[in-house]
């Protein structure tokens, strides 16, 4: 019979990034984060990014 292990910390085939930010800019990131109850600062800035991407959408269309 063939075994299945699943590994909590397995690596990702996801892109990774590494990003450098000043001290102003990661507390901000920090006070979002806590604000809204977010587990993780990788959460917190993906979804400040989804956030802010959609505005940028939302801008560019409506200038059309």
């Amino acid at each position: 019979m063939d075994r299945i292990v699943l590994r909590k910390n397995m690596a990702t085939k996801k892109p990774t990034i590494t990003m450098v930010f000043d001290e102003d800019l990661l507390e901000r990131v920090d006070d979002y984060r806590y604000g809204n109850r977010i587990p993780t600062r990788t959460e917190a800035i993906r979804q400040i990014l989804e956030k802010g991407l959609k505005e940028i959408e939302k801008k560019k269309s409506e200038k059309r």
